[in-house]
């Protein structure tokens, strides 16, 4: 009686236990499948690899498995741009000849023929590019342009990947960054508003803030001492005051992106309507001495309301009670109107009076006649 008693409870121990673990188990699998994190580091992991596998088939001199990298090199991969993917050229930058020109000669040209001067420690790419000026004007085009024309992958570094809840989580990221960085060279690391992430250092700063900055300047000025390491690091900001001293001092080569001027505006004016069907009265050195003030952003957005302008006049002209949805939706203009100076200044008049509200405008006055 005793020895079934004991079988018994024997019995009953072992259901509970099975029982215990597959509650726990599929509990956890439940979190897992509800937890955001987990899922954003699967996708990432997923788009990392197809980048890497990408990368090494067009190059076959690049040896990666994708087995051996950590998984905080995936979630940096995961934000790798290829170069045949850039669709950023030179070409399509108007008005910045001078900044191409000094981009190419200091940072292309020592990439692309290392071969030159093998045995030079001075003949190389600088180690840190910044890019500053005023916003919306081609900081970003530029660093996409240098990638495509030097050849170098791009890693568009996400500032908000690098922060975790978990303590040191963020450093371990940051490590990544250049690790991977090196297994990819030649590779442009690039940091947009970068005044975010490595501004000025105080003693206000958190913790983990103040520690994942001293790591990644700590790993950013171990490549000068890395040989053959073609890794540069390129930022854009338009507050170059706030960044840190350190910061400053390891990027040598800086660069102003300041507001064009009245040729560059006609220069860019003319590259952005190049494709487009314009009227003969357009006259882009009158629009060129308008747009005072006015961005590379600013004009391309001028110039797709123009193109709006257009489109929605040719709508009213021709749109009848009797015509479909569908048809309106499925009719392709085979003539469409072109854009004419009149469009041009109505598109300035609407973006001139929204500058004028937010002060971006400055004092200028301007006479639309």
């Amino acid at each position: 009686m005793d020895q079934l008693s004991r079988s018994d409870a024997i019995a009953v121990l072992v259901r509970v236990t099975i029982g215990a673990a597959v509650a726990f188990y599929s509990l956890k699998w439940l979190m897992n499948q509800m937890d955001p994190t987990i899922q954003s580091k699967k996708k990432a992991r997923t788009k990392a690899e197809c980048l890497i596998k990408r990368i090494t088939e067009t190059d076959k001199s690049l040896k990666i498995d994708t087995s051996t990298l950590s998984d905080y090199e995936l979630v940096i991969a995961s934000h790798l741009v290829v170069p045949e993917d850039i669709n950023v050229s030179w070409s399509d930058i108007a008005g910045l000849d001078s900044v191409i020109q000094e981009l190419r000669e200091n940072v292309v040209l020592p990439i692309r023929h290392r071969h030159l001067y093998s045995s030079s420690q001075l003949w190389k790419a600088p180690s840190g590019v910044l890019l500053h000026g005023p916003p919306g004007c081609g900081k970003t085009l530029i660093a996409k342009a240098t990638a495509k024309e030097a050849g170098m992958r791009f890693i568009n570094l996400d500032i908000a990947m690098l922060t975790d809840k978990w303590y040191g989580e963020s450093q371990k990221l940051a490590s990544a960054v250049f690790s991977l960085a090196t297994k990819l060279q030649p590779c442009i690391i690039f940091i947009d508003e970068i005044d975010s992430f490595l501004r000025s250092r105080s003693s206000h700063d958190h913790e983990a803030t103040a520690m994942m900055k001293t790591q990644f300047m700590m790993l950013w000025d171990g490549l000068a001492t890395t040989p053959g390491a073609t890794i540069i690091v390129m930022g854009a900001t338009n507050r170059p005051k706030d960044l840190d001293r350190a910061i400053l001092r390891r990027m040598p080569a800086q660069f102003v992106i300041g507001s064009p001027d009245v040729e560059q505006r006609r220069k860019i004016l003319q590259l952005v309507l190049e494709q487009e069907s314009t009227a003969q009265d357009v006259d882009l050195n009158r629009l060129a001495k308008l747009t005072v003030n006015f961005s590379g952003s600013d004009l391309r957005e001028l110039c797709r309301n123009a193109s709006v302008y257009r489109l929605r006049e040719y709508v009213r002209n021709n749109d009848t009670p009797s015509s479909s949805r569908e048809d309106n939706n499925s009719t392709k203009l085979e003539n469409p109107p072109p854009i004419s100076m009149q469009h041009l200044v109505d598109s300035f008049g609407k973006m001139k009076e929204s500058k004028m509200h937010t002060g971006m405008l400055g004092e200028h006055r301007i006479d639309l006649d």
